[in-house]
Protein backbone atom coordinates (compact mmCIF):
# COMPACT_ATOMS: atom_id res chain seq x y z
CA UNK A 1 0.00 0.00 0.00
CA UNK A 2 1.40 3.40 -0.99
CA UNK A 3 1.66 5.77 1.97
CA UNK A 4 2.55 9.46 2.33
CA UNK A 5 4.50 10.53 5.43
CA UNK A 6 5.08 14.15 6.48
CA UNK A 7 8.35 15.29 8.08
CA UNK A 8 9.40 18.19 10.34
CA UNK A 9 10.52 20.09 7.22
CA UNK A 10 7.44 21.62 5.55
CA UNK A 11 6.86 20.14 2.12
CA UNK A 12 9.46 17.36 2.53
CA UNK A 13 7.43 14.17 2.12
CA UNK A 14 8.34 10.50 2.28
CA UNK A 15 6.47 8.14 -0.03
CA UNK A 16 6.38 4.46 0.92
CA UNK A 17 5.98 2.60 -2.36
CA UNK A 18 4.70 -0.87 -3.16
CA UNK A 19 7.57 -3.06 -4.41
CA UNK A 20 6.37 -6.28 -6.03
CA UNK A 21 9.08 -8.95 -5.90
CA UNK A 22 9.36 -12.51 -7.21
CA UNK A 23 12.05 -14.85 -8.53
CA UNK A 24 12.69 -12.57 -11.49
CA UNK A 25 13.35 -9.41 -9.42
CA UNK A 26 11.06 -6.56 -8.46
CA UNK A 27 8.74 -3.94 -9.95
CA UNK A 28 7.38 -0.67 -8.59
CA UNK A 29 5.41 2.31 -9.83
CA UNK A 30 7.97 5.02 -9.19
CA UNK A 31 5.68 7.85 -10.37
CA UNK A 32 1.95 7.36 -10.70
CA UNK A 33 0.43 10.80 -10.96
CA UNK A 34 -3.22 10.02 -10.18
CA UNK A 35 -2.49 7.66 -7.30
CA UNK A 36 0.01 9.99 -5.66
CA UNK A 37 -2.27 13.00 -6.14
CA UNK A 38 -5.08 11.13 -4.36
CA UNK A 39 -2.71 10.66 -1.42
CA UNK A 40 -2.05 14.40 -1.29
CA UNK A 41 1.29 14.60 -3.09
CA UNK A 42 1.53 17.85 -5.08
CA UNK A 43 1.44 17.34 -8.82
CA UNK A 44 5.15 17.50 -9.58
CA UNK A 45 4.77 18.08 -13.32
CA UNK A 46 8.22 16.66 -14.13
CA UNK A 47 10.15 17.99 -17.11
CA UNK A 48 13.34 15.96 -16.67
CA UNK A 49 14.40 12.52 -15.40
CA UNK A 50 17.94 12.06 -14.08
CA UNK A 51 19.81 9.00 -12.79
CA UNK A 52 22.85 9.11 -10.51
CA UNK A 53 24.94 5.92 -10.48
CA UNK A 54 27.56 5.46 -7.74
CA UNK A 55 30.35 2.86 -8.03
CA UNK A 56 31.33 2.64 -4.39
CA UNK A 57 29.80 2.45 -0.97
CA UNK A 58 30.41 5.71 0.86
CA UNK A 59 29.90 8.03 -2.09
CA UNK A 60 28.41 11.29 -0.80
CA UNK A 61 26.73 13.89 -3.01
CA UNK A 62 25.50 17.21 -1.57
CA UNK A 63 24.20 19.04 0.42
CA UNK A 64 22.57 21.07 -2.41
CA UNK A 65 19.33 23.07 -2.52
CA UNK A 66 17.91 23.80 -5.96
CA UNK A 67 15.16 26.18 -7.14
CA UNK A 68 12.83 23.34 -8.15
CA UNK A 69 11.04 20.36 -6.64
CA UNK A 70 12.22 16.83 -7.21
CA UNK A 71 11.11 13.30 -6.42
CA UNK A 72 14.03 11.01 -5.56
CA UNK A 73 13.84 7.22 -5.47
CA UNK A 74 16.44 4.47 -5.16
CA UNK A 75 16.68 2.21 -8.20
CA UNK A 76 19.14 -0.31 -6.74
CA UNK A 77 21.08 -0.46 -3.48
CA UNK A 78 20.56 1.71 -0.41
CA UNK A 79 21.26 5.33 0.51
CA UNK A 80 21.34 7.47 3.62
CA UNK A 81 19.54 10.70 2.78
CA UNK A 82 20.01 13.94 4.68
CA UNK A 83 17.79 16.98 4.18
CA UNK A 84 18.34 20.51 5.50
CA UNK A 85 15.84 23.32 5.16
CA UNK A 86 17.80 26.17 3.58
CA UNK A 87 14.80 28.38 2.90
CA UNK A 88 14.31 31.68 4.69
CA UNK A 89 11.94 31.16 7.60
CA UNK A 90 11.42 29.57 10.99
CA UNK A 91 12.58 26.10 9.93
CA UNK A 92 15.89 27.25 8.42
CA UNK A 93 18.53 24.69 9.44
CA UNK A 94 16.01 21.94 10.32
CA UNK A 95 17.47 18.49 9.54
CA UNK A 96 15.69 15.28 8.57
CA UNK A 97 17.46 12.00 7.74
CA UNK A 98 16.18 8.74 6.27
CA UNK A 99 17.66 5.48 5.09
CA UNK A 100 16.09 4.52 1.80
CA UNK A 101 15.92 1.47 -0.44
CA UNK A 102 13.72 1.06 -3.55
CA UNK A 103 10.59 1.12 -1.39
CA UNK A 104 11.10 4.77 -0.34
CA UNK A 105 10.74 7.91 -2.47
CA UNK A 106 11.29 11.44 -1.18
CA UNK A 107 9.64 14.62 -2.45
CA UNK A 108 12.16 17.41 -1.91
CA UNK A 109 10.66 20.91 -2.24
CA UNK A 110 12.46 23.89 -3.68
CA UNK A 111 15.10 25.28 -1.34
CA UNK A 112 15.56 22.17 0.81
CA UNK A 113 19.16 20.96 0.74
CA UNK A 114 19.54 17.26 0.01
CA UNK A 115 22.45 14.83 0.11
CA UNK A 116 22.84 11.08 -0.42
CA UNK A 117 25.47 8.73 0.91
CA UNK A 118 25.52 5.28 -0.67
CA UNK A 119 25.47 2.30 1.67
CA UNK A 120 26.21 -0.34 -0.96
CA UNK A 121 28.43 -0.61 -4.02
CA UNK A 122 26.66 -0.07 -7.34
CA UNK A 123 23.87 2.09 -5.92
CA UNK A 124 21.74 4.15 -8.28
CA UNK A 125 18.94 6.55 -7.62
CA UNK A 126 16.72 8.52 -9.96
CA UNK A 127 15.02 11.84 -9.62
CA UNK A 128 12.29 13.69 -11.45
CA UNK A 129 12.51 17.50 -11.50
CA UNK A 130 9.92 20.07 -12.49
CA UNK A 131 12.19 22.73 -13.97
CA UNK A 132 15.24 22.89 -16.20
CA UNK A 133 18.70 23.72 -14.93
CA UNK A 134 19.72 27.34 -15.48
CA UNK A 135 23.02 29.10 -14.72
CA UNK A 136 21.04 32.17 -13.60
CA UNK A 137 19.00 30.32 -10.98
CA UNK A 138 19.67 30.56 -7.24
CA UNK A 139 21.43 27.53 -5.74
CA UNK A 140 22.40 27.09 -2.08
CA UNK A 141 24.78 24.52 -0.55
CA UNK A 142 26.04 23.68 2.92
CA UNK A 143 28.93 21.58 4.27
CA UNK A 144 27.81 18.01 4.98
CA UNK A 145 30.32 17.84 7.87
CA UNK A 146 29.10 21.00 9.62
CA UNK A 147 28.85 20.11 13.33
CA UNK A 148 25.92 22.52 13.68
CA UNK A 149 23.85 20.13 11.53
CA UNK A 150 24.90 17.07 13.56
CA UNK A 151 23.99 14.70 10.73
CA UNK A 152 24.66 11.08 11.84
CA UNK A 153 26.36 9.93 8.63
CA UNK A 154 26.93 6.14 8.63
CA UNK A 155 30.33 6.86 7.08
CA UNK A 156 32.08 10.10 8.18
CA UNK A 157 32.27 12.67 5.35
CA UNK A 158 36.06 12.73 5.72
CA UNK A 159 36.12 9.05 4.69
CA UNK A 160 33.53 9.44 1.91
CA UNK A 161 34.00 9.81 -1.83
CA UNK A 162 33.08 13.45 -2.48
CA UNK A 163 33.72 16.11 -5.10
CA UNK A 164 36.11 18.90 -4.23
CA UNK A 165 33.28 21.36 -4.75
CA UNK A 166 31.13 19.66 -2.10
CA UNK A 167 34.04 19.60 0.36
CA UNK A 168 34.32 23.37 -0.06
CA UNK A 169 30.67 24.10 0.73
CA UNK A 170 30.13 26.73 3.49
CA UNK A 171 28.93 26.05 7.00
CA UNK A 172 25.33 26.79 7.85
CA UNK A 173 26.27 29.99 9.71
CA UNK A 174 27.69 31.40 6.46
CA UNK A 175 24.78 30.42 4.23
CA UNK A 176 22.38 33.00 2.83
CA UNK A 177 18.94 31.36 2.95
CA UNK A 178 17.16 30.75 -0.33
CA UNK A 179 14.39 33.35 -0.70
CA UNK A 180 10.89 31.95 -0.58
CA UNK A 181 8.81 32.17 -3.72
CA UNK A 182 6.47 35.15 -3.74
CA UNK A 183 3.14 35.95 -5.34
CA UNK A 184 3.11 38.11 -8.47
CA UNK A 185 0.30 40.60 -9.08
CA UNK A 186 -0.44 41.66 -12.64
CA UNK A 187 -2.49 44.82 -13.04
CA UNK A 188 -1.29 46.08 -9.66
CA UNK A 189 -2.47 49.62 -10.42
CA UNK A 190 -6.17 48.78 -10.90
CA UNK A 191 -8.98 48.56 -8.33
CA UNK A 192 -8.54 44.84 -7.74
CA UNK A 193 -4.77 45.10 -8.09
CA UNK A 194 -4.46 47.76 -5.39
CA UNK A 195 -6.48 45.62 -2.99
CA UNK A 196 -4.26 42.61 -3.78
CA UNK A 197 -1.11 44.67 -3.15
CA UNK A 198 -2.43 45.56 0.31
CA UNK A 199 -3.20 41.92 1.09
CA UNK A 200 0.03 40.48 -0.34
CA UNK A 201 2.63 43.06 0.75
CA UNK A 202 5.65 40.98 -0.31
CA UNK A 203 4.39 40.26 -3.81
CA UNK A 204 6.02 41.21 -7.09
CA UNK A 205 3.97 44.11 -8.45
CA UNK A 206 3.51 44.50 -12.19
CA UNK A 207 1.58 47.41 -13.63
CA UNK A 208 0.68 47.90 -17.27
CA UNK A 209 2.80 51.05 -17.31
CA UNK A 210 5.89 49.06 -16.30
CA UNK A 211 5.40 46.03 -18.53
CA UNK A 212 3.55 45.67 -21.82
CA UNK A 213 1.31 42.78 -20.85
CA UNK A 214 0.29 42.29 -24.47
CA UNK A 215 3.91 41.35 -25.29
CA UNK A 216 4.24 37.62 -24.57
CA UNK A 217 8.05 37.84 -24.46
CA UNK A 218 7.92 40.64 -21.90
CA UNK A 219 5.50 38.60 -19.78
CA UNK A 220 7.76 35.53 -20.06
CA UNK A 221 10.64 37.69 -18.78
CA UNK A 222 8.93 38.32 -15.43
CA UNK A 223 10.38 36.52 -12.34
CA UNK A 224 8.48 33.27 -12.89
CA UNK A 225 11.10 31.04 -11.27
CA UNK A 226 10.70 32.97 -8.01
CA UNK A 227 6.88 33.08 -8.13
CA UNK A 228 4.46 30.59 -6.59
CA UNK A 229 1.10 32.29 -7.18
CA UNK A 230 0.20 34.58 -10.10
CA UNK A 231 -2.74 36.90 -9.41
CA UNK A 232 -3.98 38.32 -12.70
CA UNK A 233 -5.96 41.49 -12.05
CA UNK A 234 -5.04 42.98 -15.44
CA UNK A 235 -8.07 43.54 -17.64
CA UNK A 236 -9.43 45.79 -20.34
CA UNK A 237 -12.69 46.98 -18.77
CA UNK A 238 -13.92 49.58 -21.26
CA UNK A 239 -17.20 47.84 -22.01
CA UNK A 240 -18.37 50.44 -24.53
CA UNK A 241 -14.93 51.28 -25.95
CA UNK A 242 -14.41 47.56 -26.67
CA UNK A 243 -17.00 47.87 -29.44
CA UNK A 244 -14.68 50.17 -31.44
CA UNK A 245 -11.97 48.78 -33.77
CA UNK A 246 -9.13 49.94 -31.53
CA UNK A 247 -10.89 48.91 -28.35
CA UNK A 248 -11.72 45.48 -29.77
CA UNK A 249 -8.05 44.74 -30.44
CA UNK A 250 -7.03 45.99 -26.99
CA UNK A 251 -9.74 43.97 -25.26
CA UNK A 252 -8.75 40.74 -26.97
CA UNK A 253 -5.05 41.34 -26.31
CA UNK A 254 -5.46 41.87 -22.56
CA UNK A 255 -8.55 39.79 -21.78
CA UNK A 256 -7.89 36.75 -24.00
CA UNK A 257 -4.30 36.59 -25.26
CA UNK A 258 -2.71 37.50 -21.91
CA UNK A 259 -4.59 34.76 -19.99
CA UNK A 260 -3.49 32.24 -22.62
CA UNK A 261 0.13 33.33 -22.11
CA UNK A 262 -0.24 33.15 -18.32
CA UNK A 263 -1.77 29.67 -18.50
CA UNK A 264 1.15 28.42 -20.58
CA UNK A 265 3.78 29.98 -18.32
CA UNK A 266 2.09 28.81 -15.12
CA UNK A 267 2.19 25.25 -16.43
CA UNK A 268 5.84 25.62 -17.42
CA UNK A 269 6.88 27.02 -14.03
CA UNK A 270 4.49 25.13 -11.74
CA UNK A 271 2.66 28.21 -10.47
CA UNK A 272 -0.88 28.52 -9.18
CA UNK A 273 -2.81 30.93 -11.40
CA UNK A 274 -5.58 33.16 -10.01
CA UNK A 275 -7.61 35.02 -12.63
CA UNK A 276 -10.50 37.45 -12.18
CA UNK A 277 -13.41 37.30 -14.60
CA UNK A 278 -16.85 38.84 -14.91
CA UNK A 279 -20.58 38.31 -15.08
CA UNK A 280 -20.37 39.66 -18.65
CA UNK A 281 -19.42 36.20 -19.89
CA UNK A 282 -23.16 35.45 -19.54
CA UNK A 283 -26.08 37.03 -21.39
CA UNK A 284 -28.13 37.60 -18.25
CA UNK A 285 -31.00 35.29 -19.18
CA UNK A 286 -30.09 31.61 -18.71
CA UNK A 287 -29.75 31.58 -14.92
CA UNK A 288 -30.40 29.02 -12.21
CA UNK A 289 -32.76 29.75 -9.31
CA UNK A 290 -29.94 31.46 -7.37
CA UNK A 291 -28.16 33.07 -10.31
CA UNK A 292 -25.56 32.09 -12.87
CA UNK A 293 -23.73 28.93 -11.86
CA UNK A 294 -20.04 28.32 -12.53
CA UNK A 295 -20.63 25.64 -15.17
CA UNK A 296 -23.32 27.54 -17.08
CA UNK A 297 -22.44 27.71 -20.79
CA UNK A 298 -20.75 30.96 -21.76
CA UNK A 299 -23.00 33.35 -23.68
CA UNK A 300 -21.43 36.83 -23.85
CA UNK A 301 -23.33 39.67 -25.50
CA UNK A 302 -20.59 42.14 -26.47
CA UNK A 303 -16.90 42.29 -27.31
CA UNK A 304 -15.83 42.86 -23.69
CA UNK A 305 -17.72 39.76 -22.54
CA UNK A 306 -16.53 37.75 -25.52
CA UNK A 307 -12.89 38.57 -24.85
CA UNK A 308 -13.27 37.73 -21.15
CA UNK A 309 -15.00 34.45 -22.02
CA UNK A 310 -12.10 33.52 -24.27
CA UNK A 311 -9.74 34.29 -21.40
CA UNK A 312 -11.76 32.01 -19.12
CA UNK A 313 -11.37 29.14 -21.56
CA UNK A 314 -7.61 29.74 -21.73
CA UNK A 315 -7.25 29.85 -17.94
CA UNK A 316 -9.01 26.50 -17.71
CA UNK A 317 -6.07 24.82 -19.47
CA UNK A 318 -3.83 25.44 -16.43
CA UNK A 319 -4.15 22.52 -14.00
CA UNK A 320 -3.57 24.72 -10.92
CA UNK A 321 -5.98 27.61 -11.40
CA UNK A 322 -8.65 29.57 -9.58
CA UNK A 323 -10.94 31.45 -11.95
CA UNK A 324 -12.96 33.91 -9.86
CA UNK A 325 -16.02 35.38 -11.56
CA UNK A 326 -17.30 38.56 -10.02
CA UNK A 327 -19.65 41.47 -10.75
CA UNK A 328 -20.14 45.17 -10.07
CA UNK A 329 -16.67 45.76 -8.61
CA UNK A 330 -16.16 48.59 -6.12
CA UNK A 331 -12.77 49.54 -4.70
CA UNK A 332 -10.08 52.19 -4.70
CA UNK A 333 -10.66 53.96 -7.99
CA UNK A 334 -13.36 55.08 -10.40
CA UNK A 335 -16.55 53.08 -9.96
CA UNK A 336 -20.34 53.44 -9.88
CA UNK A 337 -20.54 54.16 -6.14
CA UNK A 338 -17.94 56.94 -6.35
CA UNK A 339 -19.83 58.42 -9.30
CA UNK A 340 -23.08 58.47 -7.31
CA UNK A 341 -21.30 60.07 -4.33
CA UNK A 342 -19.98 62.82 -6.60
CA UNK A 343 -23.40 63.42 -8.14
CA UNK A 344 -24.97 63.58 -4.69
CA UNK A 345 -22.37 66.12 -3.54
CA UNK A 346 -22.85 68.21 -6.71
CA UNK A 347 -26.62 68.41 -6.31
CA UNK A 348 -27.35 66.29 -9.39
CA UNK A 349 -30.45 64.10 -9.48
CA UNK A 350 -29.62 61.20 -11.82
CA UNK A 351 -31.79 58.65 -13.60
CA UNK A 352 -30.48 55.13 -12.99
CA UNK A 353 -31.49 51.83 -14.58
CA UNK A 354 -33.68 49.59 -12.46
CA UNK A 355 -33.79 46.48 -14.67
CA UNK A 356 -30.14 45.40 -14.31
CA UNK A 357 -29.90 43.21 -11.21
CA UNK A 358 -26.84 41.83 -9.42
CA UNK A 359 -24.66 42.15 -6.33
CA UNK A 360 -21.85 44.56 -5.54
CA UNK A 361 -18.38 43.10 -5.07
CA UNK A 362 -16.05 45.11 -2.88
CA UNK A 363 -12.42 44.51 -3.69
CA UNK A 364 -11.58 43.77 -0.05
CA UNK A 365 -14.15 40.98 -0.07
CA UNK A 366 -12.81 39.64 -3.36
CA UNK A 367 -9.28 39.57 -1.96
CA UNK A 368 -10.49 37.97 1.27
CA UNK A 369 -12.10 35.18 -0.76
CA UNK A 370 -8.90 34.81 -2.79
CA UNK A 371 -6.83 34.29 0.37
CA UNK A 372 -9.45 31.90 1.71
CA UNK A 373 -9.26 29.68 -1.37
CA UNK A 374 -5.45 29.75 -1.52
CA UNK A 375 -4.79 29.28 2.19
CA UNK A 376 -7.46 26.60 2.51
CA UNK A 377 -6.18 24.79 -0.60
CA UNK A 378 -9.69 24.62 -2.00
CA UNK A 379 -10.12 22.46 -5.09
CA UNK A 380 -8.91 24.23 -8.22
CA UNK A 381 -11.51 25.51 -10.64
CA UNK A 382 -14.05 28.28 -11.17
CA UNK A 383 -15.76 30.10 -8.29
CA UNK A 384 -18.33 32.89 -8.29
CA UNK A 385 -17.28 35.59 -5.82
CA UNK A 386 -19.41 38.60 -4.88
CA UNK A 387 -20.66 40.13 -1.67
CA UNK A 388 -23.72 38.49 -0.21
CA UNK A 389 -27.24 39.57 0.61
CA UNK A 390 -30.28 40.07 -1.58
CA UNK A 391 -29.69 41.06 -5.21
CA UNK A 392 -30.29 44.71 -6.01
CA UNK A 393 -30.58 46.91 -9.08
CA UNK A 394 -28.24 49.79 -9.90
CA UNK A 395 -31.20 52.03 -9.00
CA UNK A 396 -31.34 50.47 -5.52
CA UNK A 397 -27.61 51.03 -5.05
CA UNK A 398 -27.81 54.65 -6.19
CA UNK A 399 -30.68 55.40 -3.78
CA UNK A 400 -28.70 53.84 -0.91
CA UNK A 401 -25.64 55.95 -1.76
CA UNK A 402 -27.72 59.13 -1.85
CA UNK A 403 -29.29 58.31 1.51
CA UNK A 404 -25.86 57.62 3.06
CA UNK A 405 -24.57 60.87 1.54
CA UNK A 406 -27.37 62.90 3.15
CA UNK A 407 -29.56 63.31 0.08
CA UNK A 408 -33.13 62.14 -0.36
CA UNK A 409 -33.52 58.74 -2.02
CA UNK A 410 -36.25 60.27 -4.15
CA UNK A 411 -33.63 62.47 -5.80
CA UNK A 412 -32.72 59.36 -7.81
CA UNK A 413 -35.25 58.42 -10.49
CA UNK A 414 -35.55 55.09 -12.27
CA UNK A 415 -35.27 54.30 -15.94
CA UNK A 416 -34.95 51.21 -18.09
CA UNK A 417 -31.83 50.03 -19.87
CA UNK A 418 -33.56 50.50 -23.23
CA UNK A 419 -34.56 54.08 -22.41
CA UNK A 420 -31.15 54.97 -20.97
CA UNK A 421 -29.37 53.53 -24.03
CA UNK A 422 -31.58 55.22 -26.62
CA UNK A 423 -29.47 57.32 -28.97
CA UNK A 424 -26.18 56.26 -27.33
CA UNK A 425 -23.44 54.00 -28.68
CA UNK A 426 -23.42 51.56 -25.76
CA UNK A 427 -22.49 47.90 -25.57
CA UNK A 428 -25.21 45.44 -24.54
CA UNK A 429 -25.38 44.67 -20.82
CA UNK A 430 -26.62 41.48 -19.12
CA UNK A 431 -29.83 42.30 -17.27
CA UNK A 432 -29.40 39.58 -14.63
CA UNK A 433 -25.86 39.52 -13.25
CA UNK A 434 -26.61 37.59 -10.07
CA UNK A 435 -23.97 34.90 -9.46
CA UNK A 436 -24.78 31.74 -7.50
CA UNK A 437 -22.50 31.64 -4.43
CA UNK A 438 -23.23 28.07 -3.29
CA UNK A 439 -19.87 26.67 -4.45
CA UNK A 440 -17.94 29.40 -2.64
CA UNK A 441 -19.98 28.91 0.53
CA UNK A 442 -19.26 25.16 0.39
CA UNK A 443 -15.58 25.97 0.99
CA UNK A 444 -16.48 27.63 4.30
CA UNK A 445 -16.54 31.23 3.08
CA UNK A 446 -19.57 33.33 3.93
CA UNK A 447 -19.71 36.56 1.88
CA UNK A 448 -20.48 39.75 3.76
CA UNK A 449 -23.75 41.50 2.95
CA UNK A 450 -23.21 43.98 0.13
CA UNK A 451 -25.34 46.73 1.67
CA UNK A 452 -23.45 46.57 4.98
CA UNK A 453 -20.17 46.89 3.09
CA UNK A 454 -21.63 49.73 1.00
CA UNK A 455 -22.54 51.74 4.08
CA UNK A 456 -19.03 51.45 5.49
CA UNK A 457 -17.48 52.29 2.12
CA UNK A 458 -19.58 55.43 1.63
CA UNK A 459 -18.95 56.59 5.18
CA UNK A 460 -15.21 56.39 4.54
CA UNK A 461 -14.32 53.12 6.28
CA UNK A 462 -12.97 49.91 4.81
CA UNK A 463 -15.37 47.91 2.72
CA UNK A 464 -14.76 44.74 4.69
CA UNK A 465 -15.64 44.36 8.35
CA UNK A 466 -12.65 44.56 10.68
CA UNK A 467 -13.98 41.59 12.64
CA UNK A 468 -13.59 39.26 9.68
CA UNK A 469 -10.76 36.72 10.15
Amino acid sequence: MVELVETPIPGLLLVRLDVHEDARGWFKENWQRAKLADLGLPDLGPVQHNVAYNHRRGTLRGIHAEPWDKLISVVTGRVFGAYVDLRAGETFGQVVTVEADPSIAVLVPRGVGNAYQTLEDGTAYSYLVNDHWSPDATYVAVDAADPALAIPWPIPPAESVMSEKDRANPWLSDVDPMPVRRPMILGADGQVGRALVAAFPGAWRVSREEVDLTDSEAVAGLPWRDTDVVLNAAAYTGVDAAETPEGRRAAWAVNAALPATLARLSIEHGCTLVHYSTDYVFDGTAVGPDGHEEDEPLSPLGVYGQSKAAGDVAIGTAPRHYLLRTSWVVGDGANFVRTMQRLAADGVSPAVVDDQVGRLTFTDELVHATRHLLDGQAPYGTYNVTNGGAPTSWYDVARAVFRLAGREESDVTSTSTAAYSHGKQLAPRPLDSVLDLAKLRATGFEPEDAMAALERYVRGGTAQADSRP
